[in-house]
């Protein structure tokens, strides 16, 4: 602590000398044209103490206001990446700067501030092993990787990860400035050779592990103190999204691994009920069957069930093992899910957010209604394992806490196929999630709650995408789904197109080989066909047909696909824009789409603002549950 004291007076006190050299010659000018003194400039909020007691950190939200852009950058070791190569692993802090800037409500301020962060961070247990500090120069003309490197290295404190970075030219710069909504204006009368003043206005920016810019800092409202507390208000949603082991960046040889500690899967448990009453904004009244109306008794007994791996025939799986809360109650580190004792299941694990309003259920509509959905996976040797319905209701008969629980919840009905369909049924029902930016900003009125980008990502979704052909909405509320089956070549793709000769694998990060396909297919399980809705009607007319998802919260709910077989979002906007993959069953409705790499942008940009606002209301009611076991038995 006396070492940060005495550094931080180090850095005050330099800064200050600055300011009094800059106030000095500017006085001296001022003089020698005999012009008016100007007033004197009044320091930023960031140069002093705050003023206010600022939010505690998680007790508020900052909602994505859109994605972060990227580009080419060079290190100090003039090493070439991009700028989304640095994102994904550790909330970012992004500002533009340039050495020589003199403003003191400009660069400076931006560097002093981030430097103060620095050491608040560093003073917390941990809390700047996961963060990323980015200094990106405006001047690459005069700001080199040695100038850079040079210029940060007083700022950067011990191992603390602050990267200062330029560009390899103004060509290379103008698209990253473009992206972050930058301009700039360089002095017009610097000597040729030389940049000169650069004017901009200060904006740095809070990115977090999805690449998702949520807060933007002006000189007026830079501070290290709010900005530490948004920093931990990120880390603390971190907990709540995601798979357990990160594995962004496995593909480079200096991966390290971002596990999550099993500590904090702590939650809070939430009204669900409340939602059957009045749904987020956005969504229509949940629809519920007669036979089975909401109720609270009923809703916490199905979370129980859907988190108690007892329902599995050898008591080792539980439903939340395929649809696991932090990752959009699905499975981003699965193409296809695993059921129990590692065997195979041929499809991606769906996402169960808002399953309330699906008309067809499974991705080959086979079921209508949740009570019946849920036998389903329960039954399947591949999935739970139970041999019949019987071994089930015996299984949750024989534990006390249960009886106990199905006589409330059911008026003194006992343990049967039908209550504990019902029971899991209730819990799945009101996992609805809305309220998106998209809407506050399409159904709210709320103008600013969409980004520029955002909105004409949206115009792309109703026109030239086509999107909302099936991922449909009203003007009363937005399902992004028409409930209907169709072929996108997918399907046919997996069933009918022979594989390549040779089968990439990486075997450790950063690590690939090359091995013959057929060797892998003498290790491997045989894939297992499936051709979709036809296997349900037997109408060769319905082959590689599968359901149309919602759209809502898709950013959280990847791999995509009913095979999981494209991995982002970009992917599949690529996917559709070369319309498909063509087979004689290709649903008309695909067609080339001839997006521009700004349009495809756009369109993502739009696509994550459909994550809703209580997505971790959700999942931390989910964390409350207990896991495994409901009692001691």
């Amino acid at each position: 602590m006396p070492l940060l004291r005495e550094r931080h007076s180090r850095q005050v006190s330099k800064w200050l000398t600055c300011l009094f050299l800059f106030l000095v010659v500017s006085s001296g000018l001022s003089a020698a044209t005999q012009q008016e003194s100007p007033e004197p400039q009044v320091l930023a909020p960031g140069w002093t103490e705050l003023e206010f007691e600022p939010p505690e950190a998680g007790s508020y939200r900052l909602p994505p206001m859109g994605m972060a852009g990227d580009g080419n950058v060079l290190d100090g070791n003039s090493q070439s990446m991009t700028l989304h190569s640095l994102m994904g692993d550790k909330v970012v802090v992004m500002s533009f700067i340039y050495s020589s800037c003199s403003d003191a409500n400009g660069c400076p301020l931006a560097t002093h501030v981030l430097e103060k962060l620095q050491d608040q961070l560093l003073q917390d247990a941990g809390g700047g092993e996961n963060v990323r500090f980015i200094s990106l120069s405006f001047d690459p003309l005069q700001d080199t990787p040695e100038v850079m490197k040079r210029y940060g290295r007083p700022y950067i404190s011990g191992d603390f990860d602050w990267r200062f970075l330029t560009t390899a030219s103004d060509d290379e710069l103008e698209p990253v400035l473009k992206s972050y909504g930058q301009s700039i204006i360089r002095d017009p009368d610097a000597d040729e050779g030389v940049a000169g003043n650069i004017s901009h206005i200060l904006r740095v920016f809070l990115i977090d592990r999805r690449k998702q810019i949520r807060n933007i800092f002006s000189a007026s409202y830079l501070h290290a103190d709010t900005m530490l507390n948004d920093i931990r208000t990120l880390q603390m949603e971190a907990t709540l999204q995601g798979p357990g082991d990160i594995k962004l960046g496995y593909e480079n040889s200096d991966y390290q691994t971002q596990t999550q500690s099993l500590g904090n899967r702590l939650g809070t448990p939430a009204d669900l009920w409340s939602y059957s009453e009045q749904p987020p904004l956005g969504l229509p009244p949940i629809p519920v069957p007669e036979a089975n109306p909401l109720s609270v008794d009923k809703i916490e007994l199905g979370r129980l069930l859907f988190f108690d791996r007892r329902l599995s025939h050898n008591n080792t799986f539980s439903c939340a093992m395929c649809h696991v809360p932090e990752q959009g109650f699905s499975s981003n580190e699965l193409a296809t899910a695993v059921g129990i004792e590692g065997r195979t299941v041929r499809r991606n694990s769906p996402t169960i957010y808002n399953v309330a309003y699906l008309e067809r259920l499974f991705h080959d509509g086979r079921e209508s209604t949740l009570e019946q959905q849920i036998w389903g996976p329960l039954l399947a040797h591949n999935e739970m394992g139970n041999p019949s319905v019987g071994q089930v209701i015996e299984q949750v008969r024989a534990i006390p806490e249960y009886r106990d629980r199905f006589q409330k919840a059911f008026d003194g009905k006992p343990i049967s196929m039908e209550t504990v369909g019902m029971a899991l049924a209730s819990y799945e029902r009101v996992l609805v999630s809305a309220n998106s930016p998209f809407d506050r900003w399409y159904y709210g009125g709320e103008k600013e709650a969409m980004t520029a980008g955002q909105v004409a990502g949206f115009g792309l979704f109703n026109g030239k995408a086509n999107c909302s052909s099936c991922h449909q909405l009203t003007k009363e509320w937005a399902l992004f789904t028409d409930n209907q089956m169709h072929n996108t070549g997918i399907g046919y793709q997996r069933s009918m197109v022979q594989t390549a000769d040779e089968t990439r694998v990486q075997i450790a990060p950063g690590e690939y080989i090359t091995v013959r396909s057929d060797v892998v297919a003498e290790a491997s399980e045989p894939a297992p066909n499936d051709l979709g809705l036809y296997e349900i009607t037997e109408n060769p007319n319905d082959r590689w047909k599968y359901r149309t998802p919602t759209l809502r919260n898709v950013a959280l709910t990847g791999p995509y696909m009913h095979n999981g077989s494209i991995s982002t979002l970009q992917e599949v906007i690529s996917f559709y824009n070369r319309g498909g993959i063509e087979n004689e069953l290709l649903d008309p409705l695909l067609q080339p789409l001839e997006l521009s790499t700004e349009e495809s942008t756009q369109l993502l940009e739009f696509l994550h603002a459909l994550t809703g606002d209580n997505v971790d209301i959700l999942v931390s009611d989910a964390f409350a549950a207990p896991v495994g076991n409901t009692g001691s038995e």
